[in-house]
């Protein structure tokens, strides 16, 4: 039986532990944090990251814990809606299949299906790979070194797997313009349920969602360079008090209650783009390999999608790890580089730089209401164009009920 080690429990890791143990491997899980995360960012999850959820038996807990939004609005200084759109849309062109969560949450519900199964190491690290013939030694921040068959890096934007075996993440980033962060609140006064409001000005972009349990998300978005962000948590609220401080809507007591938090979401807005997701018997799934970026909405399903072809592949394969990875590439290349491309062209819409780019926006979102438009806007980004492959899986039927 192989052995893999995967690095990240965020959404990718998991997911590609439970295929591989389908598969017949022996996956081991190493977080570098204490715990799964809470807190983060909602994610509208829909096409094929939702028919490998089904497939893994999550959709009932999936739904049960998620929302179905109806509507993202657009409200002025005063809370007023300016323009919006029914999100009816998007059901009608995923079937019904549509839904959005907290990514916690997913991520939560994807650690839940491996757990019993796999060997999961939290509050530990990959401080060192050495190639050989005939495995990887893995050197761990805390304790001794190990040897797996293989090694994946699942953990995301800012991979470590990726700096040790290909090189800096300044060669493989492409930033585009804008920074995100995001925290929640307990008893936050306004609440609309099934709502997304946001509130725009020049080059920023405040959202709010509501959420269960009396909770409410809110979503920064704004212009800046990416280079020289705040790395503590003080200097990250300091940095959202003076971009934020004189708006109007919302803004100051939202604010006033940032200081409640000690779980923010801080990071710049980019993507990963690389010749090869693979370096000998090294690889990488999700954020990790592609991150096409948190404005493009589909990274959550896009990873699953990478971590189920990746087991998928290397079951195909017998194990040889040279043609699997190969395989996996040559399956999601073009459509991932089509979802990058996507993104690109979304990003700007989240937070446009000058009023008169906001009142364009406002305006396309308008003409959403015509029949029919909205359809023909979103249709191509919504829908999936891949095949998902079938594999064989000897395992499964053991530990997917």
């Amino acid at each position: 039986m192989k052995t893999v080690l995967i690095s990240g429990a965020g959404i990718a890791g998991p997911t590609l532990a439970f295929w591989l143990r389908a598969a017949g491997f022996e996956p081991t899980l190493i977080e570098r944090v204490p715990h799964l995360r809470t807190g983060g960012y909602v994610i509208d999850f829909w096409g094929l990251g939702y028919d490998i959820a089904e497939r893994m038996g999550l959709i009932a807990e999936i739904n049960r814990v998620g929302y179905h939004v109806r509507e993202v609005r657009i409200v002025d200084d005063r809370g007023r809606r300016v323009t919006g759109f029914g999100t009816r849309v998007f059901s009608e062109l995923t079937g019904g299949r549509y839904v959005t969560l907290r990514r916690s949450d997913l991520s939560r519900l994807l650690f839940e299906k491996i757990r019993g199964t796999t060997e999961v190491i939290f509050d530990n690290e990959i401080a060192g790979l050495q190639q050989q013939p005939d495995g990887v030694r893995v050197r761990l921040k805390k304790g001794d070194e190990r040897r797996f068959d293989l090694v994946v890096g699942a953990d995301g934007l800012h991979s470590a797997v990726r700096g040790l075996t290909f090189g800096p993440q300044r060669e493989f980033e492409k930033h585009l313009g804008y920074v995100v962060a995001a925290f929640e609140l307990s008893g936050y006064r306004s609440r609309d349920e099934d709502v997304y409001l946001m509130y725009g000005q020049p080059g920023r972009m405040l959202g709010r969602f509501t959420l269960h349990d009396d909770r409410t998300l809110f979503l920064f978005v704004f212009g800046a360079d990416g280079d020289s962000l705040p790395g503590t948590l003080d200097g990250q609220k300091a940095m959202l008090r003076k971009i934020y401080g004189e708006g109007k809507w919302e803004c100051p007591q939202v604010l006033e209650r940032l200081q409640e938090t000690d779980d923010l979401y801080f990071d710049r807005v980019s993507q990963i783009r690389m010749e090869s997701w693979s370096r000998g018997r090294v690889a990488l799934a999700g954020d990790a390999a592609f991150c096409v970026s948190l404005v493009a909405g589909q990274g959550s399903a896009l990873a699953m999608i990478s971590a189920y072809v990746l087991a998928g592949e290397l079951a195909s394969a017998g194990g040889r790890h040279e043609e699997a990875f190969r395989n996996y590439q040559a399956r999601l290349r073009s459509y991932i580089s089509a979802k990058q491309q996507g993104a690109e062209r979304f990003a700007s819409a989240f937070a446009p730089t000058t009023a008169g780019g906001l009142w364009f926006r406002n305006q396309v979102i308008r003409a959403f209401a015509i029949p029919g438009l909205a359809r023909i806007a979103v249709g191509r980004d919504i829908a999936d164009t891949l095949r998902l492959p079938d594999y064989h899986w000897p395992s499964l039927q053991q530990f997917a009920a």
